[in-house]
């Protein structure tokens, strides 16, 4: 009995072939049409037939059915593969698993059942690296990287891999639009929802310190974020103090982290602002701030929190609910600055107008009391002169009235010299406030006025105090 070889076909022939059956009697050796020559050894030979060595054998399963060595099926399987995918197919999924060895990628590509994680199917994925280095600039140009849990469309055929057993997708294309429109479309579902529960508005909502100098900041640590929001700071020389939670910004642990972080530092009463940054990175990468989670921890936050992820015309929903967004790191970090800055310009503004009013009104005290002045000299000369006229018949009056005339002049006198010492430069230095120059006689008003090792002059109320700028 014989079966065949044939690439997706198998014939019942029957040819010769030799079976050895070992008996306690007798040698048995299957000819031609299927009758066994047995020879005994020291006995005469027999004949028998098949039929009568075999009746006893039972079979399971059709005897008519052809039978397959392991390699002519893995070639039977990938036949019929090739003959239903001909031109391959596009499908769709979450990936899973994703892994690169020796310059290839493998990864599981998941369907989940609605509404839960529990896989409700799951596909073997094969990339291999050609075809990488093709797909490569197709990902690059959509900002898009291969990462687990991202939902991808892709193109390739079926291989049923014999040595493992294993079928698999021979991936060889991807439409990145599918991917895109996955990320905007789940975006935009948790915007919605987020703005529906009043989530949305809700940091912005909140007021922020009027000089935020003490600053938690959420990020990794070893990142050019961290070195250029850092960098940015120190270079203000302003009073800043900076509380780093140095976490991982991609990858699986990432939500969690970046979530954990914003909720540890909402918790502390030394803080003015959190600050959320990350460098730039695939559209796969920079989804991690699209999830609910982080979203959520902003939103709820009790303290206003800044994010500066990604570039320019990246926008994540972290970047939507935050109290302020910005387009980079160092962006955020001078937004800060300017804050901070602004209200030192205020105060010196604030200052400069106090000096102004204050000169003007001893101007206008100094003019006033001239004016005091000439209308006294003028009345007492008028005075004398009416007195004069009416001296013979008056004096008596004049001398009753003139210690009363002259008390109240001192009276008024006196009150206007109070005044003026309330308005002297002297009194106002008394009270705390010091004026200081440089050596040219210039009103220091900024740190910019000065430079190291310039000598500098402060005037008090008692003296002067002579300083280097250090």
């Amino acid at each position: 009995m014989y079966f065949g070889h044939g690439a997706r076909s198998r014939e019942f022939r029957s040819q010769p072939q030799t079976l050895v059956v070992e008996s306690a009697r007798a040698d048995l050796f299957i000819g031609q049409n299927d009758h066994f020559m047995a020879k005994d050894f020291g006995t005469e030979d027999f004949d028998i037939s098949a039929d009568e060595v075999f009746s006893d054998v039972a079979v399971a399963g059709p005897s008519t059915v052809a039978t397959y060595s392991i390699t002519e099926l893995v070639d039977e399987i990938n036949g019929v593969l090739e003959d239903s995918f001909e031109e391959g197919f596009w499908v769709w999924g979450e990936i899973s698993g994703l892994n690169m060895k020796n310059r290839h990628t493998y990864f599981s590509l998941v369907e989940q059942e609605p509404g839960s994680r529990d896989k409700k199917a799951q596909l073997n994925v094969n990339l291999w690296a050609g075809d990488m280095i093709k797909l490569r600039p197709i990902l690059s140009a959509a900002g898009l990287e291969l990462a687990d849990g991202l939902k991808v469309r892709i193109y390739g055929s079926l291989n049923f891999y014999g040595p493992f057993g294993k079928l698999s997708l021979i991936m060889r294309g991807i439409d990145p639009r599918f991917t895109l429109g996955e990320i905007a479309l789940q975006r935009d579902e948790l915007v919605r929802t987020l703005k529906l529960s009043g989530a949305y508005e809700r940091n912005r909502l909140l007021d922020i310190a009027l000089v935020p100098l003490r600053v938690g900041v959420v990020t990794s640590g070893s990142s050019a974020a961290w070195a250029d929001f850092k960098n940015q700071i120190s270079s203000s020389e302003l009073g800043f103090q900076l509380k780093l939670l140095d976490v991982v910004v991609q990858g699986d642990q990432a939500v969690g982290a970046v979530t954990r972080a914003i909720e540890t530092l909402g918790q502390r009463d030394d803080l003015d602002v959190i600050v959320v940054i990350r460098g730039g990175g695939s559209k796969s990468e920079l989804s991690t701030f699209d999830d609910e989670r982080i979203a959520l921890a902003i939103a709820n936050s009790p303290l206003p929190v800044l994010t500066g992820i990604g570039h320019e015309t990246d926008t994540s929903v972290a970047d939507e609910v935050a109290f302020e967004r910005h387009k980079t790191p160092t962006a955020c970090a001078v937004s800060l600055i300017d804050r901070v800055r602004g209200f030192i310009e205020e105060t010196e503004s604030t200052w400069d107008a106090v000096a102004r009013v204050a000169t003007q009104k001893l101007s206008d005290s100094h003019k006033n009391l001239n004016n005091l002045t000439r209308e006294i000299s003028i009345h007492t000369r008028t005075a004398v002169d009416r007195a004069g006229e009416r001296l013979t018949g008056r004096v008596e009056r004049l001398l009753r009235r003139a210690p009363q005339i002259v008390l109240d002049a001192v009276t008024r006198t006196d009150n206007l010299e109070a005044r003026i010492r309330l308005l002297d430069p002297k009194n106002v230095l008394a009270r705390g406030w010091s004026i200081t120059r440089t050596a040219d006689g210039r009103v220091i008003r900024s740190t910019a006025d000065v430079s190291v090792d310039e000598k500098i002059t402060t005037v008090v109320a008692d003296g002067s105090i002579s300083s280097t700028v250090n």
